[in-house]
Protein backbone atom coordinates (compact mmCIF):
# COMPACT_ATOMS: atom_id res chain seq x y z
CA UNK A 1 0.00 0.00 0.00
CA UNK A 2 1.24 3.91 -0.73
CA UNK A 3 2.69 4.84 2.61
CA UNK A 4 0.58 8.15 1.98
CA UNK A 5 -2.54 5.89 1.81
CA UNK A 6 -1.39 3.66 4.89
CA UNK A 7 -1.11 7.04 6.55
CA UNK A 8 -4.94 8.10 6.04
CA UNK A 9 -5.94 4.69 6.72
CA UNK A 10 -4.19 4.56 10.23
CA UNK A 11 -5.89 8.48 11.07
CA UNK A 12 -8.73 7.03 9.90
CA UNK A 13 -9.16 3.80 12.31
CA UNK A 14 -7.42 6.35 15.25
CA UNK A 15 -10.44 8.22 14.84
CA UNK A 16 -12.84 5.83 14.47
CA UNK A 17 -11.30 3.70 17.53
CA UNK A 18 -12.04 6.61 20.00
CA UNK A 19 -15.31 7.21 19.10
CA UNK A 20 -16.21 3.70 19.62
CA UNK A 21 -14.38 3.86 23.15
CA UNK A 22 -16.18 6.70 23.85
CA UNK A 23 -19.49 4.92 22.76
CA UNK A 24 -18.62 2.34 26.03
CA UNK A 25 -17.19 -0.01 23.00
CA UNK A 26 -14.50 -2.53 23.54
CA UNK A 27 -11.97 -2.18 20.27
CA UNK A 28 -9.06 -4.00 19.10
CA UNK A 29 -6.81 -3.44 15.97
CA UNK A 30 -5.69 -6.06 14.42
CA UNK A 31 -3.61 -6.47 10.82
CA UNK A 32 -3.85 -10.26 9.55
CA UNK A 33 -6.20 -13.57 9.80
CA UNK A 34 -2.95 -14.83 12.52
CA UNK A 35 -3.36 -11.99 15.03
CA UNK A 36 -6.89 -12.11 14.66
CA UNK A 37 -7.30 -15.89 16.35
CA UNK A 38 -5.04 -15.03 18.66
CA UNK A 39 -7.33 -12.76 19.89
CA UNK A 40 -10.59 -14.73 19.68
CA UNK A 41 -8.60 -17.34 21.72
CA UNK A 42 -8.16 -14.82 24.86
CA UNK A 43 -12.06 -13.53 24.20
CA UNK A 44 -13.79 -16.94 24.15
CA UNK A 45 -13.74 -19.44 27.05
CA UNK A 46 -12.98 -23.25 25.73
CA UNK A 47 -16.36 -24.87 26.27
CA UNK A 48 -18.42 -21.88 25.90
CA UNK A 49 -21.82 -21.67 23.84
CA UNK A 50 -21.11 -19.98 20.80
CA UNK A 51 -23.23 -18.43 17.56
CA UNK A 52 -22.66 -16.49 14.44
CA UNK A 53 -24.41 -14.45 12.61
CA UNK A 54 -24.61 -14.08 8.43
CA UNK A 55 -20.91 -12.93 7.22
CA UNK A 56 -18.46 -13.17 4.36
CA UNK A 57 -16.26 -11.10 7.01
CA UNK A 58 -16.25 -14.47 9.23
CA UNK A 59 -15.39 -16.98 6.50
CA UNK A 60 -12.61 -14.93 4.87
CA UNK A 61 -10.69 -14.66 8.21
CA UNK A 62 -10.69 -18.17 8.95
CA UNK A 63 -13.49 -17.73 11.63
CA UNK A 64 -15.97 -20.22 11.10
CA UNK A 65 -13.41 -23.36 10.53
CA UNK A 66 -11.71 -21.70 13.92
CA UNK A 67 -15.34 -22.35 15.93
CA UNK A 68 -15.66 -25.37 14.26
CA UNK A 69 -12.48 -27.11 15.08
CA UNK A 70 -12.40 -25.40 18.36
CA UNK A 71 -13.17 -26.83 21.68
CA UNK A 72 -16.44 -24.81 21.81
CA UNK A 73 -20.62 -25.74 21.42
CA UNK A 74 -21.16 -23.96 18.48
CA UNK A 75 -24.13 -23.51 17.02
CA UNK A 76 -23.22 -23.97 13.24
CA UNK A 77 -26.15 -22.17 11.47
CA UNK A 78 -23.82 -23.02 8.13
CA UNK A 79 -24.49 -26.93 8.98
CA UNK A 80 -25.78 -28.37 5.80
CA UNK A 81 -27.80 -31.18 7.50
CA UNK A 82 -29.70 -28.41 9.26
CA UNK A 83 -33.35 -28.59 8.24
CA UNK A 84 -35.22 -25.02 8.22
CA UNK A 85 -37.37 -26.11 11.71
CA UNK A 86 -33.69 -26.94 13.26
CA UNK A 87 -32.29 -23.58 11.63
CA UNK A 88 -35.38 -21.90 13.16
CA UNK A 89 -34.62 -23.46 16.71
CA UNK A 90 -30.40 -22.43 16.46
CA UNK A 91 -31.33 -18.83 15.75
CA UNK A 92 -33.59 -19.13 19.15
CA UNK A 93 -30.43 -20.35 20.88
CA UNK A 94 -28.32 -18.06 19.49
CA UNK A 95 -29.89 -15.88 22.67
CA UNK A 96 -28.99 -17.85 25.17
CA UNK A 97 -25.25 -18.20 23.72
CA UNK A 98 -22.18 -17.02 25.86
CA UNK A 99 -20.52 -15.12 22.71
CA UNK A 100 -21.66 -14.15 19.31
CA UNK A 101 -19.50 -13.02 17.03
CA UNK A 102 -20.76 -11.52 13.47
CA UNK A 103 -20.05 -8.51 11.24
CA UNK A 104 -21.35 -4.84 10.41
CA UNK A 105 -22.62 -3.19 7.50
CA UNK A 106 -20.94 -0.25 8.13
CA UNK A 107 -19.23 1.49 10.76
CA UNK A 108 -18.73 5.18 11.39
CA UNK A 109 -15.92 7.32 12.51
CA UNK A 110 -18.31 8.67 15.03
CA UNK A 111 -17.92 5.15 16.45
CA UNK A 112 -21.84 4.08 15.63
CA UNK A 113 -22.25 0.20 14.01
CA UNK A 114 -24.78 0.81 11.09
CA UNK A 115 -26.73 -2.68 9.78
CA UNK A 116 -29.98 -3.81 8.22
CA UNK A 117 -31.32 -7.16 8.15
CA UNK A 118 -33.61 -9.49 6.41
CA UNK A 119 -35.35 -11.84 8.83
CA UNK A 120 -33.51 -9.78 11.85
CA UNK A 121 -31.78 -12.91 13.60
CA UNK A 122 -28.36 -10.99 13.14
CA UNK A 123 -29.11 -7.13 14.70
CA UNK A 124 -31.69 -8.78 17.65
CA UNK A 125 -28.30 -11.09 19.00
CA UNK A 126 -26.90 -8.12 18.49
CA UNK A 127 -28.59 -5.61 20.38
CA UNK A 128 -29.46 -8.43 23.03
CA UNK A 129 -28.81 -11.89 24.34
CA UNK A 130 -25.63 -13.54 24.37
CA UNK A 131 -22.82 -11.90 26.97
CA UNK A 132 -20.90 -11.39 24.89
CA UNK A 133 -20.76 -9.83 20.88
CA UNK A 134 -17.68 -9.97 18.81
CA UNK A 135 -17.80 -7.77 15.54
CA UNK A 136 -15.06 -8.22 13.15
CA UNK A 137 -14.55 -5.53 10.75
CA UNK A 138 -12.27 -4.67 7.79
CA UNK A 139 -11.49 -1.23 7.11
CA UNK A 140 -13.67 -0.80 4.72
CA UNK A 141 -16.36 -0.53 6.09
CA UNK A 142 -15.85 2.40 7.65
CA UNK A 143 -17.40 5.32 6.93
CA UNK A 144 -17.53 9.27 7.95
CA UNK A 145 -21.19 9.38 9.11
CA UNK A 146 -24.70 7.78 9.14
CA UNK A 147 -25.38 8.94 5.84
CA UNK A 148 -22.82 7.65 4.28
CA UNK A 149 -23.37 4.35 6.14
CA UNK A 150 -26.64 4.05 4.03
CA UNK A 151 -25.33 4.60 0.82
CA UNK A 152 -22.47 2.48 1.22
CA UNK A 153 -25.67 -0.37 1.89
CA UNK A 154 -27.51 1.14 -0.91
CA UNK A 155 -24.16 1.00 -3.19
CA UNK A 156 -22.27 -2.23 -1.86
CA UNK A 157 -23.74 -3.97 0.93
CA UNK A 158 -27.64 -5.16 -0.53
CA UNK A 159 -26.73 -5.78 -4.05
CA UNK A 160 -23.79 -7.28 -3.70
CA UNK A 161 -25.40 -9.49 -0.85
CA UNK A 162 -28.65 -10.09 -2.30
CA UNK A 163 -26.36 -11.27 -5.80
CA UNK A 164 -24.32 -13.43 -3.55
CA UNK A 165 -27.97 -14.72 -2.08
CA UNK A 166 -29.53 -15.16 -5.62
CA UNK A 167 -32.49 -13.20 -4.62
CA UNK A 168 -35.18 -12.29 -6.96
CA UNK A 169 -34.81 -7.94 -6.45
CA UNK A 170 -34.26 -5.56 -8.72
CA UNK A 171 -30.94 -4.56 -7.14
CA UNK A 172 -30.09 -8.12 -8.65
CA UNK A 173 -30.08 -6.42 -11.96
CA UNK A 174 -29.14 -2.84 -12.02
CA UNK A 175 -27.14 -3.29 -8.96
CA UNK A 176 -27.84 -0.45 -6.74
CA UNK A 177 -30.76 -0.02 -4.20
CA UNK A 178 -34.12 0.24 -5.85
CA UNK A 179 -35.82 0.01 -2.36
CA UNK A 180 -38.28 -2.70 -3.70
CA UNK A 181 -41.21 -4.16 -2.39
CA UNK A 182 -40.01 -7.48 -3.31
CA UNK A 183 -40.70 -10.55 -1.44
CA UNK A 184 -36.77 -11.53 -1.70
CA UNK A 185 -36.59 -8.05 -0.25
CA UNK A 186 -33.21 -8.04 2.35
CA UNK A 187 -33.45 -4.80 3.61
CA UNK A 188 -35.99 -4.98 6.10
CA UNK A 189 -34.50 -4.17 9.66
CA UNK A 190 -32.68 -1.40 10.02
CA UNK A 191 -30.39 -0.87 13.53
CA UNK A 192 -28.20 2.06 14.28
CA UNK A 193 -25.96 1.18 17.72
CA UNK A 194 -24.32 3.67 19.64
CA UNK A 195 -23.48 4.66 23.13
CA UNK A 196 -23.79 1.01 24.71
CA UNK A 197 -24.36 0.92 28.66
CA UNK A 198 -21.67 -1.80 29.30
CA UNK A 199 -18.96 -3.48 27.36
CA UNK A 200 -20.54 -6.52 26.29
CA UNK A 201 -19.76 -5.06 22.45
CA UNK A 202 -16.23 -5.63 21.05
CA UNK A 203 -15.14 -4.59 17.97
CA UNK A 204 -12.35 -5.83 16.26
CA UNK A 205 -10.72 -3.60 13.28
CA UNK A 206 -8.95 -6.11 10.87
CA UNK A 207 -6.99 -3.77 8.84
CA UNK A 208 -7.83 -4.87 5.64
CA UNK A 209 -10.77 -5.01 3.19
CA UNK A 210 -13.17 -7.65 4.00
CA UNK A 211 -16.99 -8.97 3.33
CA UNK A 212 -18.93 -6.70 1.33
Amino acid sequence: MDKFMQWRNEKLIERTIENLKRNNMEVILVQDEAELIKKLNELIKKGSVVSVGGSMTLFEMGVIDYLRDGNFQFLDRYDSNLSPERLKKLYRETFSADTYLCSTNALTEQGELFNVDGNGNRVAAMLYGPDQVIVVCGINKIVKDLKEAEERIKKIAAPVNTKRLNKNTPCTKVGYCMDCNSDDRICCDYVIMKKQRNNRIKVIIVNKNLGY
